[in-house]
């Protein structure tokens, strides 16, 4: 009787363990989410800066700034294809200025909004086909062709405009970088950041060529082998990348009324650490548009609540590099982390088998 007791006692036992471990393991995968420890992080800033500055929690001037980020948000959203595909594109920049050079002799030339927008589309839209095309058709790593025509895109702009500066812009075009909603503070830009991000999230987790993605990501030859095709991916990526670049000159022309060749300098290394600090591993194949706002975000304000606190702009660069080294590391150091619970879960299921047996 007493056998059977303690054998009870052990199955019980060993059941509580496995419910126990389980639950753990629930919490513990929930919390250590890049995305979460990116939100956690994010909130614990608002808290840490608020206390340290009111000027940072007023609504208007969380707006406003949220308008001066805008460019670099909107441009690492379709990084974010780029780099889950296994590719990387570091001429972005240089992008943003060619497009920026022809809204400017656009603008001087007297074109309307119009016809001034669709010039920094259309530029955009072309520098990052001829990027997709010369990646998949030389069959060379993206850092070397892109490396390249940032040189090429951003000599042009220097060769032509040179030290002149255009400043001459519609009233009409200023709305994109300067505009509000309905006089409220909410930049335009804000929304149609939003806009776009709902739309790339839409793409990325509920289609069927977000899907491809991961898996070209994840293994291009397999993906390959399976029928995905995997170059007419990257083209589109590359083109879509370049789009948006256009869509950010265009921003950052009307909110500064002035482009010079020399714009958006440092834009391309800026844009790749949201992304990479987002969540969206440089290796391919992981990544999600959610932790990508939030990094954005993050990154922003952490700018915003430095400056208010009157910190060099060489000690923010410092402590945006050290957020960039902690999303490369901790995720590493996470999935150790998460290796060694899973052992303990297996462990527990084994006793708790081991005490099933004995009771029989």
């Amino acid at each position: 009787m007493t056998d059977k007791t303690n054998k009870k006692q052990d199955l019980v036992a060993a059941s509580r363990l496995v419910d126990e471990t389980g639950l753990k393991n629930r919490l513990i995968e929930f919390f250590t989410k890049w995305e979460v420890l990116l939100a956690i992080i994010f909130v614990l800033m608002f808290i840490v800066f608020g206390s340290i500055t009111p000027k940072f929690l007023r609504l208007k001037n969380l707006l406003n700034q949220s308008g001066t980020f805008m460019e670099k948000s909107i441009m690492a959203l379709p990084m974010i294809f780029i780099i889950m595909c296994g590719d990387i594109d570091i001429s972005v920049a240089s992008i943003v200025a060619l497009s920026g050079f022809g809204i400017g002799m656009a603008a001087e030339a007297g074109a309307p909004t119009p016809v001034i927008v669709l010039v920094g589309l259309a530029i955009g839209l072309v520098c990052g086909l001829v990027n997709g095309l010369l990646v998949t058709g030389l069959n060379m790593p993206a850092i070397a062709v892109t490396l390249a025509t940032q040189s090429i895109y951003r000599g042009i702009s220097k060769g032509v405009l040179g030290e002149h500066a255009c400043t001459t812009f519609p009233e009409s075009f200023q709305f994109f970088g300067q505009g509000t909603l309905g006089g409220s503070h909410i930049p335009f830009s804000l929304l149609l950041y939003a806009v776009l991000a709902v739309i790339m999230y839409f793409v990325l987790q509920r289609t069927v060529y977000g899907r491809r993605l991961y898996a070209i990501g994840s293994c291009a030859e397999a993906a390959r082998f399976s029928g995905i095709k995997v170059k007419k991916a990257r083209v589109i990526n590359f083109a879509l990348m370049g789009l948006f670049a256009g869509i950010a000159a265009v921003i950052l022309a009307s909110r500064i009324c002035s482009v010079r060749s020399n714009i958006a300098e440092n834009y391309d290394m800026e844009t790749i650490t949201l992304v990479v600090l987002g969540g969206v591993a440089i290796t391919g194949g992981k990544g999600t548009v959610y932790g990508v706002v939030i990094s954005s975000f993050l990154v922003g304000f952490l700018k915003f609540g430095l400056t208010l606190m009157k910190v060099n702009g060489t000690y923010q660069t410092i402590a945006v590099g050290a957020l960039l080294i902690i999303a490369v590391l901790l995720p590493r150091l996470l999935d150790m982390f998460k290796a060694n619970r899973k052992l303990a879960k297996q462990q527990a299921q084994a006793r708790l088998e081991e005490a099933g047996a004995v009771s029989k």
